[in-house]
């Protein structure tokens, strides 16, 4: 049975209970992160915390860990799941706290709640590109709040564009702004890639600052071997690309080969997707 932590206790799941009038129920008041350990070894451990840091921080939550301690919480926490299997995620949801009423402004003197739990992944995609697992997208506007940087558990509005891609039988919803410019997925970030060169949106207030994307990114730099860039891409671009690739904690670098219908490219896994693949399977345990 899954081990879980809430409020500096380790618990059976199931047994694991939260008041009513927790801020995270009631408001969708938190943050939160999922992070991926194979066979032990975490990816990009860090970097999730730091960005659960700089979250907290950033809609004025009590943070008193410090980032090594979170570190040994997850770590721990890991290790008294080792029975879950070798392959595991790790779910870090904090919330303001619970009041005693339900009140709008940020209350003052309550303690946020934390609650974190194991799950099980599964294997890392194979580097073959012939046998590799396939994308189905639909492309949709993206009608979000405008602070997507925020790892916020308020995730309805990507729940609802999830939706509209699950209900037609696609495997996520590829999200444009007002200016017909990409953003991101529902629940990953996107790449594009043509003519050999690899793009993905610059880094805003319209997408999450994505743990895997900065892992393909700072690889591939330090690799050299393929041209990679941070852009404004056009929904244009995105439809005479030659590969299109989702990318996740959970996901990794996924391929995709079919946008609204139509095929990708050629309509198979391409070649670049392999390189950068093989790239990023050699170093995701460095960071």
């Amino acid at each position: 049975m899954s081990i879980s932590y809430l409020n500096g206790e380790y618990q059976p799941l199931a047994e694991a209970r939260i008041s009513p009038l927790d801020r995270g129920f009631l408001f969708g008041d938190g943050i939160y992160e999922v992070i991926p350990y194979y066979g032990g070894k975490s990816v990009g451990l860090m970097p999730h915390i730091n960005r659960m840091i700089n979250g907290l921080a950033a809609i004025e939550i009590k943070n008193s860990h410090t980032a090594e301690e979170w570190k040994t919480l997850l770590d721990d926490l890991v290790e008294r799941n080792a029975d879950m299997g070798e392959n595991l995620g790790v779910y870090v949801h904090i919330s303001r706290g619970t009041d005693v009423k339900r009140y709008h402004p940020y209350p003052e003197n309550v303690e946020p709640t934390i609650f974190c739990f194991c799950f099980g992944i599964k294997d890392p995609e194979p580097l073959d590109r012939s046998a590799v697992t396939q994308y189905s997208l639909v492309s949709t506007e993206d009608l979000r709040w405008q602070r997507c940087h925020i790892k916020s558990t308020a995730l309805l509005g990507n729940v609802m564009h999830f939706q509209e891609g699950y209900s037609t039988g696609a495997d996520e919803a590829l999200l444009y702004n007002a200016n017909n410019e990409l953003t991101e997925g529902s629940s990953c970030n996107v790449f594009v890639v043509k003519d050999g060169k690899i793009s993905t949106p610059i880094q805003d207030n319209q997408i999450l600052p994505g743990i895997t994307r900065r892992i393909i990114l700072d690889s591939l730099k330090s690799d050299g071997n393929l041209d990679v860039e941070e852009r404004i891409i056009t929904m244009d671009e995105v439809r005479n690309a030659d590969e299109l690739w989702i990318t996740s904690s959970s996901k990794e670098i996924a391929p995709v080969t079919k946008l609204d219908g139509q095929p990708v490219g050629n309509g198979e896994v391409g070649e670049i997707w392999e390189q950068a693949f093989k790239v990023y399977t050699a170093s995701k345990f460095d960071f």
